[in-house]
């Protein structure tokens, strides 16, 4: 064996230029004849420019002729070749850091620049990690017809352990304050590839209001509910209580009102793709809320939302409400409770649920599961969220999923 060895050589092919059909069958055409063994290959396009890299190893008498066939069909075909031979210890250094430690890095925003990216491959670089690829997901961006609401995202893939998570958890939540973009560090494994249950809170996630404060508004008390919902919202009073204040506030308004500002709900940007994509690909799909089950039920219907969790609130025999609500309060210990009994019902391990809320009542839901995203959340949130989405809708979320808007039809573009 050592004897073969011997008689081979590793070399590392970088092909760079011009692409067009066929260039690779006809690089790889050459290397045929000679029956090369391909340990590796990587190709990249962008804009119409090949970067072409291709890890081979050679019986020693025959990779002089290789080189030389190789850079003459380079030659005709317009590219440029470069040569590097590849120790027998580099190669086995190479294969020995396979799958570990690898990490996923989402950055999106409305637009991406050069100090942006800059920053993160900064950062990534002082947390001792490496950049094996960098994907753009988003859609190509035309200059001459530009899309009303612009989205960006790219995906880097590194290896290696970080220096301190802390660290680096602190570092991109600030960057993504300052420079208007938001990101997404996850381990890159198969749970983070088969996510199969997403779990979403109503008010001011796939709705621009909080539909308790609508009511107030129709009732006549909203300065006194909104206060009540504001401190809930900031962590600084218990969700059942709050609840509890602002459902008496409420007593007799005409439950008819609730009809008309369910007609009228301010969708956020970004639903409508969001669960067209997540419904074509077989997601489950939950509202987990501390609003109410009569709007959590429209939009149920509305979507083909398959579970709904909220409160419902108490109407008498005149059709008015009561000021007090039936069962139990969904708080955020019984949202977190939620989702848990639904991914045990759908035979759902957790590490394959995401959770998408706004409110402090979202962060144990947010930490059960396996994917947190706290999305246009209040700081205090954002400051404990593994994930968050401020600068775009709520169909960002997909890029933390791994899709690309090329995998994607014209229905979800």
């Amino acid at each position: 064996m050592e004897q073969e060895q011997e008689k081979e050589e590793l070399m590392l092919l970088s092909i760079m230029g011009e692409d067009r059909p066929g260039l690779t069958a006809s690089i790889m055409a050459v290397l045929a004849k000679y029956n090369v063994h391909v340990q590796d290959i990587g190709q990249a396009d962008i804009h119409s420019s090949l970067s072409l890299g291709i890890l081979i190893r050679v019986d020693e008498p025959n990779s002089g002729k290789v080189m030389k066939e190789v850079l003459f069909k380079a030659t005709e075909l317009n590219v440029t070749v470069r040569f590097v031979p590849i120790s027998l210890e580099q190669y086995e250094a190479w294969v020995g850091r396979q799958g570990k430690n690898r990490y996923m890095l989402t950055v999106l925003g409305r637009r991406l620049e050069a100090r942006q990216i800059g920053a993160i491959a900064q950062l990534i670089a002082e947390q001792g990690l490496n950049i094996d690829a960098i994907i753009r997901l988003s859609g190509r961006s035309s200059l001459v017809h530009p899309m009303e609401k612009t989205r960006a995202c790219i995906e880097f893939s590194v290896r290696g352990t970080p220096k301190d998570k802390n660290e680096l958890h602190a570092a991109l939540l600030k960057m993504s304050s300052e420079m208007e973009i938001d990101c997404s560090f996850q381990r890159d494994n198969m749970y983070r590839r088969m996510r199969r249950l997403i779990c979403f809170d109503m008010d001011s996630t796939l709705i621009q209001t909080e539909v308790i404060d609508e009511l107030a508004k129709k009732h006549g008390v909203y300065d006194k509910v909104a206060a009540i919902t504001a401190a809930a919202m900031r962590g600084e009073i218990d969700f059942k209580e709050s609840f509890t204040q602002r459902c008496k506030l409420l007593k007799g308004l005409n439950v008819k009102v609730m009809q008309d500002i369910a007609e009228h709900l301010p969708f956020t940007e970004g639903v409508d793709r969001l669960m067209y994509v997540l419904k074509k690909y077989g997601y489950k799909i939950a509202i987990l809320s501390g609003g109410f089950t009569f709007f959590g039920e429209y939009i149920q219907k509305k979507y083909g939302i398959d579970y709904v969790y909220a409160n419902e609130l108490e109407v008498d025999e005149n059709g008015l409400l009561t000021g007090n609500f039936v069962g139990e309060i969904v708080d955020g210990k019984r949202k977190a409770e939620l989702l848990r009994l639904i991914a045990q019902v759908e035979k759902v391990d957790l590490q394959q649920t995401i959770a998408v809320g706004d409110g402090a009542n979202d962060l144990l839901m947010l930490s059960e599961a396996g994917l947190g995203i706290a999305f246009h959340a209040k700081p205090r949130v954002v400051a404990n969220a593994r994930q968050s989405i401020n600068t775009i809708g709520l169909d960002g979320v997909l890029y933390f999923l791994g899709f690309k808007d090329s995998y994607l039809d014209e229905k979800a573009q």
